[in-house]
C-alpha cells in the first residue's frame, strides 16, 4: 500500500494529510493563532485545590486554567511517584498525548495510581509552583489537562525523567529483539530515567540509540534550567510543529514519502532530517505545481465531504452522522438501494458497506468519545456476527484506542474512541449563527403562521390605520400566494389593510411589523 504525507504549509496555517493509495485517511490542521499546546511544558502556579474532586486548577498563562488530577501529580517531596505498571513491564503502542492537533505517537501505558493514603491536599497547595506538561489541549469549554509526569519523545525512544522504567512497544514481537534493546539500554544508561522503545527502534544500532538518549537527556537538562530561572506562569518547552511531528512520527514508519509545497519548510525539513536521522535517506519532495497541493491530490473535496452529515454509499444506501456534546450517533439507511435477491441480503450488504465507511469516517473526522451506531435490523445471527466481525477488523487500522461492545437487541453498537484532538468539524466549523447551532430553520409555513399570531397580538396596540410587514422575499411570495388567506382573514377582522414588503437582505426567519397612517 502506497502511503504519502501531503503538507500544505502557508502563512498562519499548516495542513497535513495522510494518503493511502491516493485516498485521504487522516488530516491534521495547525493554525498560528490556535496552535495546539499539547506536549508543551510550562512552569505553572496552582490556583485552586479541589479536595472533593481530588484535582486542582493550575495557571499556565492562558485564559482557561489547566486541570490536573491527583493521579497525574508527582510527589516532589520524596521524589516518588505512586504508580502501577503493567506486570510484564511492556507497553502498548498508543498515542503520546491527548492533543487536539498532535500526530500519532506511541506512549507507555503505565498508569500513575494515587497512593491510598495520598490526597490532592498532600501534594499541592494554592500558590505552589509546579512543572507540568499539557497532555490534552482545551476542547470547547474544557481547559487543558496537564500532568507532572513529563515525557519527551524522540524518533526511537520516549524519555520519562520522573520514573525508573524500561518499556518496549508490543509491536516489536520478536523476543530476541526485545531482549537486545533492553540489554542495550541497561548497558548505556547512566541515570535512573525511564525509557520507552518505540516501534521505529527495531533493528537500530547502539550508537544511534545512545545518540538519541544523549539528545533527550540534554533537552531535559535545558528544561530544568529554564524551570529554575523562569517565573510562573511561563512556557519552558515548546513541542515540535505539526510538520516536524509528521516527519518524526509518520515518515518512513507510516508513509513512504512526504510532499510539501513550501520551499522554506522544505529546507527546514531537510535540515531537521540531517539532525535527527543523518544516516537515513527519506523521500521528501518539493511540490511546484501551479494549483494548490490539496487540489492537485483531490484532498479539498474529501475534506469538504467529511463535514457533511449524510455520506452516500456506492450501493445507494447512506449513513447519517450526528454529533452532540455527549456522543456521536451514526445511522445506517438503505436509501435508494433495493437489492437484487431478498430483503435480508439487501440489509446485510448495506450494513457491511456501511461498516467500511463508518470506520473510514471515524478516522478521517477524528470522532472521539461515545459513538452509537444504529445498523439496519438483521434477523439472522450469522449476519449480525459477520457485521460485528467486519467492524472490529475495520477499526484495527485506527491508532486511537477503541472499545466496541456487542450488538444489542435493538441493533445498536456502542463503542468508545479515545479523544486525541478536536474532531474535524470542531476544527473547521462553528455553530450556525442563523439557527444557533440547531441545524434547522423554521419552515416557511411556520413563519407565516408566526407572523399571523404576532399581528393578532399586536393589533390592539397599533394606532395606525394599516399594517406594514417586511419579510424575506420567499415569505412574501408565500403570503401573496398559498398563505394569502391568513392575511385576508386579518384584514377582514381588523378592517385594516396589511401590506407585505419583501426585503432581500433579511434572513428567512426575520420579519418586522410596523404601523402606518394613510390619509
Amino acid at each position: 500500500m502506497l502511503k504519502e504525507l501531503v503538507v500544505n504549509a502557508v502563512p498562519h496555517e499548516t495542513r497535513v494529510a495522510l494518503l493511502e493509495n491516493g485516498n485521504i485517511v487522516e488530516v491534521f490542521i495547525e493554525r498560528e493563532d490556535e496552535t495546539s499546546i499539547a506536549g508543551n511544558i510550562y512552569k505553572g502556579r496552582v490556583q485552586r485545590v479541589l479536595p472533593g474532586m481530588q484535582a486542582a486548577f493550575v495557571d499556565i498563562g492562558f485564559d482557561q486554567a489547566a486541570f490536573i488530577y491527583v493521579d497525574d501529580v508527582l510527589d516532589t517531596e520524596s521524589h516518588k511517584m505512586y504508580q502501577k505498571f503493567e506486570q510484564d513491564q511492556d507497553v502498548e503502542p498508543e498515542t503520546e498525548t491527548d492533543d487536539e492537533d498532535s500526530l500519532p505517537l506511541e506512549k507507555q501505558t503505565w498508569k500513575p495510581s494515587s497512593h491510598p493514603d495520598c490526597s490532592i491536599e498532600d501534594l499541592l497547595t494554592e500558590g505552589q509552583e509546579i512543572l507540568v506538561q499539557v497532555s490534552k489541549s482545551s476542547i470547547g469549554t474544557k481547559g487543558p489537562r496537564v500532568t507532572t509526569h513529563i515525557s519527551l519523545a524522540g524518533r526511537y525512544m520516549v524519555l520519562m525523567p520522573t520514573v525508573d522504567h524500561i518499556g518496549i512497544s508490543k509491536r516489536i514481537e520478536d523476543e530476541t529483539e526485545r531482549n537486545r534493546l533492553r540489554e542495550l539500554l541497561l548497558s548505556i544508561r547512566k541515570n535512573s530515567f525511564g525509557y520507552i522503545f518505540r516501534t521505529q527502534s527495531q533493528g537500530v544500532n547502539a550508537a544511534t540509540i545512545k545518540k538519541e538518549i544523549d539528545f533527550l537527556t540534554k533537552t531535559w537538562e535545558e528544561i530544568q534550567s529554564r524551570n529554575r530561572i523562569g517565573s510562573a506562569p511561563s512556557l519552558v518547552y515548546k513541542d515540535l510543529t505539526i510538520t516536524f511531528r509528521a516527519v518524526r512520527d509518520l515518515l518512513a514508519s507510516e508513509a513512504d514519502k512526504l510532499i510539501i509545497d513550501s520551499p522554506v519548510e522544505y529546507e527546514r525539513v531537510q535540515q531537521f532530517l540531517q539532525k535527527l536521522l543523518p544516516d537515513v535517506h527519506l523521500h521528501v519532495e518539493l511540490y511546484q505545481g501551479r494549483e494548490s497541493i490539496f487540489d492537485a491530490f483531490n484532498i479539498e473535496g474529501d475534506v469538504a465531504r467529511a463535514l457533511k452529515k449524510k455520506v452516500w454509499l456506492k450501493s445507494g444506501g447512506y449513513i447519517v452522522i450526528e454529533q452532540t456534546e455527549a456522543l456521536v450517533a451514526i445511522d445506517v439507511n438503505t436509501g435508494r438501494y433495493v437489492g437484487k435477491h431478498n430483503f435480508d441480503e439487501t440489509i446485510l450488504k448495506t450494513n457491511l458497506e456501511a461498516v467500511k465507511e463508518i470506520a473510514y469516517q471515524i478516522r478521517l473526522r477524528n470522532i472521539g468519545g461515545i459513538i452509537i451506531i444504529d445498523f439496519i435490523d438483521m434477523k439472522k445471527d450469522s449476519h449480525k456476527e459477520k457485521v460485528m466481525s467486519q467492524l472490529n477488523e475495520a477499526m484495527k487500522k485506527d491508532k486511537s484506542q477503541t472499545n466496541i461492545l456487542p450488538l444489542t437487541e435493538l441493533g445498536l453498537v456502542q463503542m468508545t474512541r479515545k479523544r486525541t484532538r478536536r474532531n474535524l468539524t470542531r476544527t473547521l466549523c462553528e455553530p450556525c449563527f442563523y439557527c444557533n447551532g440547531n441545524g434547522h430553520l423554521l419552515s416557511k409555513k411556520s413563519i407565516c403562521h408566526k407572523i399571523f399570531r404576532d399581528l393578532v397580538s399586536e393589533a390592539g396596540d397599533i394606532m395606525g390605520n394599516r399594517f406594514t410587514v417586511k419579510v424575506h422575499p420567499e415569505i412574501a411570495q408565500l403570503l401573496h400566494g398559498r398563505e394569502k388567506h391568513l392575511i385576508a382573514s386579518l384584514e377582514t377582522q381588523f378592517s385594516k389593510p396589511i401590506a407585505i414588503y419583501p426585503e432581500p437582505h433579511y434572513h428567512l426567519e426575520e420579519y418586522h411589523i410596523f404601523e402606518s397612517l394613510v390619509k
